[in-house]
């Protein structure tokens, strides 16, 4: 009867092995899915934030004094730039999400980026005006930790638009 007992704690240690195995891989799965859902809702909420960061920011907020406090590390005030709304996304980067990693781009402010069918045709010439659009992407590649998907990395973007207020 010894030699069937010992038999069964060896099939025992591999079904404990494979059990556990595949516990792991589903356990750092749902972690890998939950930093994903928090780099996505990081990338959601910095474009809103951004775009609204813009659009009260327009050519003529300086007229209102809304913009007389510097916008940017280099101390200027007035209209928002590019550079502007890149440094902003920078700075509201939560830990865990590389701030290096982040590519902001943004329509209808310093004539860069490829704007939405929904702006006016007007705001090609004239941008950061009010009633133009301003539209503002967040991208981040995101690498996941499994071990099965590690190779893999995939880009979470997310865009807002919204229109010039000043």
């Amino acid at each position: 009867m010894s030699a069937y007992s010992s038999r069964e704690k060896g099939s025992a240690m591999v079904e404990f092995a494979l059990t556990v195995s595949l516990f792991l891989v589903m356990l750092f799965g749902i972690v890998d899915f939950g930093r994903a859902l928090y780099t996505y809702h990081f990338l959601s909420n910095a474009a809103r934030e951004a775009t609204r960061y813009a659009a009260v920011r327009g050519s003529t907020c300086s007229d209102d004094g809304s913009c007389a406090t510097s916008n940017s590390a280099s101390g200027a005030a007035g209209p928002t730039t590019l550079a502007d709304i890149k440094d902003y996304v920078k700075s509201i980067t939560p830990p865990g999400i590389g701030s290096s990693q982040i590519t902001t781009t943004a329509c209808g402010i310093d004539g860069g980026g490829e704007c939405a069918d929904s702006t006016p045709t007007y705001c090609a010439t004239t941008v950061n005006e009010p009633g133009c659009t301003v539209q503002v992407k967040v991208s981040y590649p995101f690498g996941f930790l499994v071990p099965l998907v590690h190779s893999v990395s995939i880009t979470l973007s997310s865009t807002s638009e919204t229109v010039i207020s000043h």
